[in-house]
């Protein structure tokens, strides 16, 4: 399948704090919060949404193309991807500024405080697909970007029928609900967590029961609760998968819609796609940074055994890996 994974690459900066950002906030004091927690470490990472998505997917045996802007600095992280499976020849470097960074904060409950700097994603607005797809992709995915990129990238799908998994996450505070409600349009898949999704209705004024008539196949991912699929008016509960120690929660989403797009390539059920995604997921809880999570074919199938029943159906990773 012909996918092409848009959104930002970017570099992670992993601090934890240890206590809890809850018993800091004064709730009279909230109109003028000043702050700073100091942390007992920090990792730096490879990072960025869509970077995340499709280095999951690919080790799932999924050839993702990479689209997106990147800085002078990005030669390692290149290389880094390809060596997984990443097709990275539709990722633009941009000379004169640095790739994007991620600057994340985590305390003991897992609760999160994060900025993010743009750098060369700034410059993803300039560029299309039909920049660099002469071919029509079978499917587009549309994560954090640029606003105006994650915008046009929506508008160049509907126009050209190519359909686009929509992605809106780390976003949807900087999108506003008309930029929200008219990216997600035509979609022919939605995937946010439980907060996100209250925050999007609240912006459109659109309700839960309009997301779900609006969207062919709308995914809700709920943390330790597992995920809901929504399909035409079916609902679909998939359980978190069981983790061995919970070390960094940042880029569990973004693992869960690496696993969740390799089942949509393969065709399979939908619950088969979740309980896939909920496994990745898994894998990148019980690592610091979002892409230092492995494994091989036969491990992930052989885990994924001991939980599920694929009926057979994860069988195709198998011969995919056998015939590489």
């Amino acid at each position: 399948m012909n996918i092409v994974i848009t959104g930002s690459i970017a570099y992670d900066y992993l601090m934890r704090f240890p206590g809890r950002f809850t018993d800091h906030f004064l709730q009279d004091q909230l109109h003028q919060v000043s702050l700073s927690f100091l942390v007992d470490d920090m990792t730096k990472h490879w990072g960025g949404v869509a970077a995340n998505i499709a280095f999951t997917s690919a080790l799932l045996g999924l050839h993702p193309r990479l689209m997106g802007t990147v800085g002078r600095d990005f030669g390692d992280y290149r290389s880094w991807l390809e060596a997984v499976g990443v097709n990275t020849s539709t990722v633009r470097q941009i000379d004169e500024v640095f790739t994007a960074s991620f600057f994340c904060n985590t305390d003991t409950e897992n609760n999160q405080i994060a900025s993010f700097y743009t750098g060369a994603m700034a410059f993803a607005k300039d560029y299309r697909l039909a920049d660099v797809c002469e071919d029509k992709p079978d499917m587009v995915v549309i994560s954090p970007n640029d606003p105006l990129a994650m915008i046009q990238l929506a508008d160049e799908c509907r126009e050209r029928n190519i359909p686009f998994l929509y992605d809106p996450s780390q976003q949807v505070p900087r999108l506003t609900g008309e930029e929200l409600g008219h990216s997600m349009q035509g979609a022919h898949t939605m995937i946010v967590n439980a907060y996100e999704a209250e925050i999007i209705c609240s912006k459109t004024g659109k309700t839960m029961d309009d997301l779900r008539r609006e969207i062919d196949i709308l995914v809700i991912t709920r943390g330790k609760e597992g995920s809901t699929i929504y399909l035409n008016g079916d609902v679909i509960k998939i359980g978190a998968f069981p983790v061995n120690g919970i070390k960094d929660p940042t880029g569990a989403g973004d693992a869960f819609r690496g696993g969740f797009l390799r089942g949509l390539a393969a065709g399979w059920d939908l619950d088969l796609c979740a309980q896939v995604g909920s496994l990745c997921a898994s894998y990148v809880l019980e690592h610091v940074g979002t892409q230092n999570h492995r494994f091989t074919t036969n491990q992930f199938v052989e885990r994924f055994r001991s939980y599920y029943d694929d009926e057979g159906q994860l069988d195709v990773l198998l011969e995919t890996a056998a015939s590489a």
